[in-house]
């Protein structure tokens, strides 16, 4: 299957952290699917809309205490 055929969904993981990965494979351990699917180009676009702190969620957590 070439790149542009190749389907992609959003995962994210327990400290808020995304990435993306192919839709035909089992998340791996510790990733859930966050809703979007599409082309590699949709799925990165979304992250770069969505993701705006990249800190992971434990350390935000602990800087607002």
């Amino acid at each position: 299957m070439s790149s542009e055929q190749t389907s992609y969904r959003v995962v994210l993981n327990d400290e808020e952290q995304y990435s993306i990965w192919w839709t035909d494979r089992a998340l791996p351990a510790g990733w859930q699917a966050e809703g979007t699917e599409g082309t590699r180009e949709e799925c990165l676009a979304r992250i770069a809309q969505v993701w705006t702190d990249m800190r992971p969620l434990s350390l935000r957590e602990r800087l607002a205490a």
